[in-house]
């Protein structure tokens, strides 16, 4: 969490979640963890289980329709880690496993040139899933593997001409499938990082209070929506069509861009109903819990409606216009969250049921 956002917020809910509401800090994060990220991550490693599995169906049977079917499983697993990634806190961040996942921005293409010149060399230490997670980071996750099966050359993966291309993919989606097991196991671990979320204290040495514990679940909420929005959306869309940069744009090769767009605000509606934050506001601001909901169906709806190419929908004028709308409903959303609804919880007395108990 950025430094002016874990300063900010526990000035704004240091009088959140009001006992008028029988609301516990443990019981809202309690919600996060078991309705939204354990399921989040354990759909993530069954994506990405099949993924390994069809790159490894490609490899011993090169085909076309092998191809597509691992083509299919790669977006597959990129919306299952849309929505996932959100939780970008806890098991994700330790031993560079977001970054492992997913190196991007690549704004210097260092990723790229070290892809193409693994599968240039043809490095056989680069075929082994364990050897590979010790390497580069840009080298073994989601990016890597789109390059495989999207980049130049991709089109050798459906004959016998290039076994080296599909070893490497295979090897990456091997690695992709090893992480997404490992968050899943950590979050599942009944004395791992979720139980120190779901019960701060004063011996907690993360959430020493239930102020810190919701602090980090109303950051995800803030921190998302100005990702999505303006590192995600804005990195490709320009402030008018001449100043679009399509190949800026996340998943672009696999124009996967806007199923991850959707994917990132469907994350953060499903983390917000599953945490039922809402039922925390007051009963006259309760109109705003249905309205962040209605806003991010929105959302995702506007995201999903702009399919194909990348470029082609950017030079689409309509098409366009949808994705303009998507960045408005973001940033209507980081007003009703970031700013209405902590400051509603600001400014309600009392915070003894945010007491970690």
């Amino acid at each position: 969490m950025p430094k002016r956002l874990a300063l900010f917020l526990p000035l704004l809910l240091a009088a959140a979640l009001p006992a008028s509401a029988a609301v516990k800090a443990s019981d809202v994060i309690g919600r996060a963890i078991d309705g939204f990220v354990r399921p989040a991550y354990a759909s993530l490693d069954q994506h990405a289980a099949g993924l390994t599995r069809a790159m490894h169906q490609l490899c011993e049977t090169p085909s076309e329709p092998n191809l597509e079917a691992a083509r299919s499983a790669f977006s597959g697993t990129v919306e299952a880690w849309s929505v996932a990634e959100i939780i970008a806190f806890g098991p994700i961040k330790q031993n560079n496993r977001l970054e492992r996942m997913l190196y991007w921005p690549d704004r210097k293409s260092i990723g790229l040139r070290q892809v193409q010149s693994t599968l240039a060399a043809k490095d056989p230490s680069a075929t082994d899933p364990a050897q590979l997670a010790q390497k580069s980071v840009a080298m073994q996750g989601l990016g890597a593997l789109e390059y495989v099966l999207y980049g130049d050359g991709a089109e050798t993966l459906a004959r016998k001409d290039d076994p080296y291309r599909c070893a490497y993919g295979a090897a990456v989606a091997g690695n992709i499938e090893a992480i997404a097991g490992e968050v899943r196991d950590a979050w599942q671990n009944p004395d791992g990082f979720a139980s120190l979320w779901a019960n701060p204290g004063a011996k907690n040495p993360l959430y020493r209070d239930g102020t810190e514990a919701v602090a980090e679940l109303v950051g995800v909420f803030i921190n998302e929506l100005e990702m999505i929005r303006d590192v995600r959306l804005k990195g490709f869309l320009g402030a008018k069509p001449d100043a679009d940069k399509p190949k800026q744009a996340i998943y672009w090769r696999s124009q996967n861009t806007t199923a991850s767009l959707a994917g990132n605000l469907s994350g953060v509606d499903l983390l917000f109903q599953a945490s039922k934050l809402g039922d925390a506001l007051p009963a006259d601001a309760r109109w705003m819990a249905e309205s962040i909901h209605i806003q991010l169906t929105n959302g995702v709806a506007a995201a999903k409606s702009v399919s194909g190419p990348i470029d082609r929908a950017l030079a689409d004028p309509a098409l366009r216009d949808r994705l303009e709308h998507f960045a408005q409903i973001t940033s209507s959303l980081s007003t009703l969250i970031g700013t209405r609804m902590t400051a509603e919880f600001g400014l309600t007395a009392g915070f003894s049921s945010l007491d970690g108990d």
